[in-house]
């Protein structure tokens, strides 16, 4: 009996002391995904000092909240007051309910494409039943894009801009940071081409995009190929300076200790120059996925590719008394997004660095 009631104190406090390492292994991997608001929480339920963890709540989740509320307070407040060409501005509960709106256009666009499946499924199970094979038909569903898949389409195309961009960029300017010759040829073009509007971009792309890529593929067609170049040679500026920065920034007895060890240049950027400068360059990775979500909502305004900056351009044309909180949705949510944006790279550089500056 003795040894059951002690063995039963011994195993809560085992199973406690389980628990509070698993709270503090989440709070450590919440920091690195750049997830702030819920570090103090998961410390405080793994019995940090409450003192410490409720002034970094405070910090990271109070006061930002109570700056959003005050910003919705403001806007609820003005926003009736000022008057449009398509009436008064809409307010916090407008904007809601147009967001709630497109959702309910997304899922009635995919019954209705579900539905137009399931009826050629029909028609051609009925066909091969009565064997004629060779009228089967398979057809794809040619209903409009619906608000999601426009989000979906602008992530994409600056998935595919900001990786043709970095692929560019990083060995650029790693091929800069290591030889001043090259970094004084390379210099001139940065400062000339880097101000650059998108807006100038865009006809160039546009003519050389047309007179190369003839045969378009037809999960990339020729407007959503021109926003991804064109946000490539708007975003690679900041990543291949910063690259450069960062590996001339290497400690040269580093450098030195390669040239003894007679290391190929392979492996001096592979294991001594990368992993310095990799704070740098995934700073600059920010700043150009940042510069390149921007300039793709006015590539795709111009080039007409689907996408938010088209769905943005279309409601403006199009005038009606719902189109400037559509529009307002449609700013939120490229924010928000930009926003995810960032917070997923700051994860990444966390995930592959010693760096933990935000």
């Amino acid at each position: 009996m003795t040894n059951i009631s002690e063995s039963a104190p011994t195993a809560a406090k085992t199973s406690n002391e389980r628990l509070r390492s698993s709270l503090r292994k989440a709070a450590n991997l919440t920091e690195v995904l750049g997830l702030a608001w819920f570090v103090p929480v998961l410390r405080l339920a793994a019995g940090a000092p409450p003192k410490e963890q409720l002034s970094a709540l405070n910090r990271v989740l109070v006061i930002p909240l109570i700056g959003v509320l005050f910003f919705l307070f403001v806007w609820g407040v003005t926003a009736p007051r000022i008057q449009t060409s398509l009436g008064a501005i809409p307010g916090p509960v407008q904007v809601w309910e147009q967001a709630g709106n497109l959702w309910a256009d997304h899922v009635r666009e995919r019954e209705k494409a579900a539905a137009f499946y399931e009826r050629q499924d029909q028609r051609n199970a009925k066909l091969e039943a009565a064997g004629k094979p060779d009228k089967i038909k398979h057809r794809t569903y040619t209903g409009k894009p619906t608000y999601l898949d426009q989000i979906v389409t602008s992530l994409f195309t600056v998935s595919l801009g900001f990786i043709i961009a970095t692929l560019v960029a990083v060995p650029l300017g790693i091929t800069s940071g290591l030889s001043r010759t090259f970094n004084g040829a390379l210099s001139p073009l940065i400062q000339i081409f880097k101000p650059v509007s998108p807006l100038a971009w865009l006809p160039i792309v546009t003519m050389i995009v047309s007179a190369t890529y003839a045969n378009p593929w037809s999960f990339m067609p020729k407007s959503l190929l021109v926003s991804a170049v064109t946000v490539t040679l708007c975003s690679l500026w900041p990543t291949l300076i910063n690259t450069a920065l960062g590996v001339a920034s290497v400690d040269k007895d580093l450098m030195n200790v390669g040239r003894v060890l007679q290391l190929s240049t392979l492996k001096t950027v592979t294991k001594l120059v990368l992993p310095s400068s990799l704070p740098l360059i995934f700073t600059g990775l920010r700043l150009s996925l940042g510069v390149g979500w921007m300039v793709l909502i006015a590539a795709e305004m111009l080039a007409q590719n689907p996408g938010l900056g088209k769905f943005v351009w279309d409601e403006f044309q199009n005038g009606s008394s719902q189109s400037l909180a559509k529009i307002i949705v449609a700013v939120l949510t490229i924010g928000i997004i930009g926003f995810l944006l960032d917070r997923v790279m700051f994860a990444l550089q966390n995930l592959c660095s010693h760096d933990s500056g935000r």
